[in-house]
Formats: structure tokens, sequence, C-alpha cells
């Protein structure tokens, strides 16, 4: 419901990203003045350019920027910001901002300290609700546990158990422990996790729940003692319990337990004289769906918000806003009312084929598309440089439909018509996930992609796509070309010489391709096979291919050595080879003949070394853990390809570039001094992945 009242006059908004972006977008339809903040990162984002005004706070890295209560505060008060929105991560649950907020005379969009304090300790929330009849999981309900008190409770608790940092939430840090041998290497990793996302590593233990499924309730709560719940959103489809695809309402639930599960949210924001949005999460058994048991409280928005806001109508950041200015909560329980089913897919800057590494790079090609049921809440445009520095989700691509059917078949008919060219991402991935029949099918639990991931097949680029890749790069020459000598296989007598273009795909062998005649009526041959072809650029970055009489539709955009394609959400970069390039894979592989191995350890991509395992002049085993590296909140514990010496090159804390050699091993009858350089980053096999802050 809209009122007319203008609650402030300025916002700022504490974050970055789609999230500040989506904020700025209500702040603007309230007629409210926005303050963007960035670091040095971000000078040229999104959300700086939308916003009124934009305000520096550090440099790169978070700690220093985003997560500066001191800096977001001055920036505030500099401007005249009477309230700050602090969106979700970073600052959003901090009861130190909420204080520093109310120390300045600003006003803290987001619940009080009390509530933020409760609820920001996994261990005392638990505590809390159980005590006002909120079912909960069974586990440790003790603070400050040291290892050996743990280790002691895990037998009591039973295996198989999971380990939470009590601190913090969005899965960070969790670790599945299956047997007593696995508990101290899970401990040491999530006290680890949490430290460094949380700067607490209070740990407590609980009961895993085999085959979950993950349920969260939205309340909203005025400061005049109204409460109500939204209803709830399914978001069962995680990753390492990272959330990859929501909906709203969940499959699962009957009307009956429904009604129970809301209104134990209620319970639990009441229990802690909530004010604001928030969002309260259960496991649900999927074998038991009237069963449900309190995990968290989110104290804050939600990333996947949009689907609720889609199914009841309601602007939840308007109401945030609006209810830190103080005003009563017009909505009632009764007539809050859902219609139809929506559902959200998470885009990232990551290469799911390539063990989730992460994405960056410059955008070169963008196409968010407007189709009817469509909201896409999105951080990026062309020319934005995706760093490291950050969370990799890039934005959300959110349908409706009148039931899940139709709302699943408008994402995937969005994410199909999506273009992002210059940064890997997942699109392809979350339609290949869309298409499971469980998914289809609603049979849905925490573990689904764990178990159809390995059997996702991921799409190649066929002779269509290194036709329209070779004939893009024969267009250039042809626009160069300004005699007859130096149009593309030159002037001769006779028969004409084609012009040859050598690509290499990420995972794939080299490819050849021979381009004889002009781009619209050529003949290609493409690994040996002949083509008619034809290509014509449509739009900008957009082309119709033409291969043997069959038009396809793709969108290209080079950027140096790398030409980036992308069809039907699925995009590939194709590395161009030159001479110099041939050359050098040819001495790579007579130097590598001595060995079916690269001693070295390259980072696979920039990040921070947060754990070095081994040390210089040690003797290790293929397989085994050398150093951890954390990029866009990812550990990547790199691998000792064979078994040898180590020789460790990097210490923790170190940043390191993309492809640095991190460690050297080698072989016992060659000192580790004299191993010879090998070209290539790491192989994605040899590096274990889990979520970090």
């Amino acid at each position: 419901m809209k009122m007319s009242a203008t609650p402030f006059h300025t916002v700022l908004v504490a974050n970055r990203g789609e999230i500040a972006c989506r904020i700025i977008r209500t702040l603007r339809s309230l007629g409210i003045r926005s303050v963007a903040v960035y670091s040095d990162a971000d000078r040229g984002a999104r959300h700086v350019l939308e916003a009124d005004l934009a305000v520096r706070i550090g440099p790169a890295a978070a700690v220093d920027s985003y997560l500066s209560a001191a800096a977001i505060v001055e920036a505030a008060t500099r401007t005249s910001a009477q309230a700050i929105h602090p969106g979700y991560g970073f600052l959003s649950e901090n009861a130190a901002l909420a204080t520093a907020c109310a120390d300045a005379g600003v006003v803290f969009i987001g619940p009080g300290a009390r509530a933020l304090d409760i609820m920001g300790d996994k261990i005392r929330s638990k505590l809390h609700v159980s005590a006002r009849g909120v079912p909960v999981i069974p586990g440790t309900d003790e603070p400050a546990m040291d290892d050996d008190a743990l280790a002691a409770a895990a037998e009591h608790t039973g295996y198989p158990l999971l380990i939470k940092p009590s601190a913090g939430g969005g899965g960070k840090g969790m670790q599945v422990v299956r047997t007593p041998s696995e508990l101290p290497a899970g401990l040491a990793a999530a006290r680890r996790i949490a430290r460094a996302a949380f700067g607490d590593d209070t740990l407590l233990l609980e009961r895993l729940i085999e085959q979950p499924r993950h349920i969260e309730v939205q309340v909203l709560a005025d400061r005049h003692g109204t409460i109500v719940h939204l209803g709830e959103r399914e978001c069962s489809l995680q990753r390492r319990h990272q959330k990859v695809i929501e909906e709203a309402p969940s499959p699962l639930l009957d009307d009956r337990t429904r009604a129970r599960i809301g209104e134990a949210a209620c319970e639990v924001a009441r229990s802690v004289d909530y004010v604001g949005a928030g969002t309260v999460e259960f496991l649900v058994s999927a074998e038991r769906p009237d069963e449900f048991f309190f995990m968290e409280m989110n104290a804050r928005l939600q990333v996947e918000h949009p689907v609720t806001e889609l199914v009841t109508g309601i602007d939840l950041v308007e109401w945030q806003v609006r209810i830190a200015a103080g005003e009563p909560l017009t909505l009632r329980q009764q007539a809050i009312v859902h219609r139809g089913h929506a559902i959200e897919a998470r885009v990232y800057a990551e290469d799911p084929e390539h063990a989730f590494l992460p994405g960056t790079g410059r955008v070169l090609a963008l196409a968010e598309p407007v189709l009817p049921g469509i909201r896409i809440d999105s951080s990026l445009r062309v020319g934005g440089t995706i760093t490291a520095d950050y969370d990799p989700m890039l934005a959300k691509v959110i349908a409706w439909g009148h039931d899940r059917g139709e709302a699943i078949a408008r994402l995937d008919t969005a994410l199909r018509h999506t273009t992002l060219l210059g940064v890997q991402n997942n699109i392809e991935y979350l339609r290949l996930l869309l298409a499971d029949p469980a998914v289809l099918a609603g049979d849905l639990d925490t573990l689904l992609i764990d178990r159809v991931l390995p059997s996702l097949a991921f799409g190649k680029p066929d002779a269509a796509a290194f036709a329209a890749a070779a004939l893009l790069l024969h267009a250039e020459r042809e626009r160069r070309a300004d005699t007859v000598w130096s149009t593309p296989g030159g002037w001769r007598l006779g028969a004409a010489r084609p012009t040859r273009y050598l690509f290499r795909a990420s995972g794939e062998g080299d490819v050849e391709v021979l381009v004889t005649g002009t781009t619209d009526a050529a003949a290609v041959v493409v690994a040996g096979g002949p083509l008619d072809a034809s290509l014509v650029e449509t739009a900008p970055n957009r082309y119709l291919v033409t291969v043997d009489g069959t038009a396809t539709s793709l969108a290209m955009a080079r950027d140096g050595q790398d030409l980036w394609i992308a069809r039907d959400g699925t995009s590939w970069r194709l590395r161009i080879l030159d001479r110099r390039d041939e050359l050098a894979a040819a001495l790579a592989d007579r130097d590598r003949s001595v060995g079916p191995v690269s001693p070295e350890v390259r980072s696979p991509m920039p990040g921070t070394v947060v754990a070095v395992h081994a040390a210089t002049g040690d003797r290790v085993t293929a397989g085994q853990p050398l150093v951890t590296v954390e990029a866009m909140k990812m550990e990547h514990t790199l691998l000792a390809p064979i078994d040898g010496c180590v020789t460790v090159t990097v210490a923790d804390g170190d940043l390191v570039r993309l492809d640095a050699v991190v460690a050297t091993v080698a072989p016992p009858e060659i000192p580790a001094s004299t191993t010879e350089p090998a070209a290539g980053p790491q192989d994605p096999a040899a590096i274990h992945t889990r979520e970090t802050a």
C-alpha cells in the first residue's frame, strides 16, 4: 500500500552491487535523495552512477571500506543523511553500526541492538527461541566451547553433524562431518573462516538432518507492536550452503503447516521486540514436511526478497524505510494474500564447469531481457569491471507466473535471452538446474545440486560457433583492407587461398578454421569439415550466422586475444591464437614430455593466501593440501600435483595474481630449485573449493 508522506529526505545506502541499485530504485520512487558509498574498486560502478550523490569510503579491501562503520557514519553525517540502509551482507546485522548510528543521530534502517545481539549469535538465539516454544535442531547449546569440549559434545550429538560458526550467516564456514576422524579438520576450517569473516570463531554443532529442505519466512514488524508474516520461501536449491534458486511459495507445505510455520516466525520476532523486515529460517524434513526446526533469524533484508514482493505486491524496502521512520504497519495478517508463484535465479561471476572458479573481467556486451512477468535486479553495465574483491553475485533474474510451471518456464526463457560477455558466468548452469526433473517436480532438498551436478552436460562450442568466430575476424580483415593486395587471402591468379584462423576453447583442444571468400558468402572448413557460411550483424554485438542453410542468432565481442560468444544463455571464451602462441604451445608440449604432470602449483584466480599447509623442504604426496587462496568469498585449497619435495613461495596474507606460482613440488630425484616452469593455470581438478566470507 502506497502512502503519500516522505519519511526521510536523504538516505545513505551502505552497500554495493545489485542490492544498492535496488534500494536506490525504491528511494527514488518515494522522492527520497539517495547517497551511495563506494570503494576505489567501485568508482565507476552502476550503483554509484544511479545514486543522487556518491561518497568514497576507502580502498578496495572491504575491511577498509564497506566494513568500516566509522567511514559509513561519517559519510552519512557529511551528506546530511537522516538514515542508513545497510542492505544485506557487510554491516547489515552489525550491532556496532546500529549503535554508531544512534550516537551520531542517524536512523539505522534495521532492528534494534537487542535483536541484533541475540539473533547474531546462533547459540544464544537457539536457546532464546527454544524457551518460547519454537522447535530447534538437537545440538550443542553452550557458548565458547574449545575443540576438546566440542569433540565430547559431538559424541553426544551423534554423527553425521554440522559445524556452524555461531556468528554470521549465509552458510559461511559450515562444515559437514560424518565421522570422528573428520572432526579436527572440520573444526579448524570452520574456526579459520569464522574468525576471518565475523571476527568470532565460536562454533556450535547440530545434528545433520539428511535430505533437509530450507524454508524461510518473511516477517515485518513496526515500533507499535504489529507483527505480520508474508509467507514462506523455498530455498532448498543450494550449493555448499549458498542459495542458488529460490521460490515462493514452497511446493512442499500444506496450508496448515504454512500457518504454523508463519506463526512460529512471528513468535521469534516478537521474542526480541523485532522492528523492520527480517527472515526466520527453518529446516523441514523432506520425509516429515509437517515437522520444522528453527535455524536462525536474519535480521535484515534477504537476497531472495523479490520473490515475496512479486507474490504479495508489497515493496519490502519501502516498508523498511517507513517503519524506521516510526510509521505504523497498515498491513494486517488476514489481508495479506499470495497471488501466483515466483522464482529467482542468482547470476554469479563463476565457472561452474571448472570447479566454480570465480570470474573477473570487463563487461563487453550485456542484454537483460524485458519480458512479461520478469524482473531483473542487476548491478551490471557495459564497460563495468568485475573484480575479485567482493561477492561474485552480479544480478538476480526473477520470474512470476500464475502457477509454478509458468514461473519456471518464464525464468528459463529470461535466462536464455540474457547475454553477458566478458566475464565467466553461471547462466547455462542455472538453465540446466531448472530443467532437472526433480526441480520441475518440486522434489527438492539442500543436497540436490550436489547429486545432479556431476551429470550436468555443459554445452561446447560447435561448428557454427567456430565458423561465426572466424567470420567475425574475417570481417575485421575485410574492413581493414585498403587495396586488393591486403584483402584476406591476398590477390592471386587461380583459386583463392583460404585464410587460416586458430582458436582455443577452455578445456578443449585447438580448432583450425579456414575461410575462403567473403563474410556474406564464404566456404568455411571447421576441423576438416567443409561448410557454406555467412555472417550478418543484426545489432551491436548481435549476429546471425548461417551454416549450410541453418541460421543461428548469437552474441559476440572481442577483447584483445579473447573472443566471447554467447548463445541461448551459454557463453564461451575462445582464445585467438597467432603464430607466437602456436610456437609457445609446441615448446611447452616438448618441455612437458619429460613428465605427465606439471610440478608447479598456480593460483587459479587473483586472491589472498589465507592458509599455508606445508613448509619449504617438506615431503608431500599427490593430493596433499599446500596453500589455500581466498577470492570472491570462496576458499580454494590447492593440492600437490605429485609426490616430492615442496618449495612454498607465498606466506599467509600474501596477495597473489592469476596464474601466480604459489608452490613447486619436485620429484625425489630432482631438487626443487631446478624445476622448469610450465605454462597454464592449476588444473581445476586439483583444487578444493568452499564458501567463505
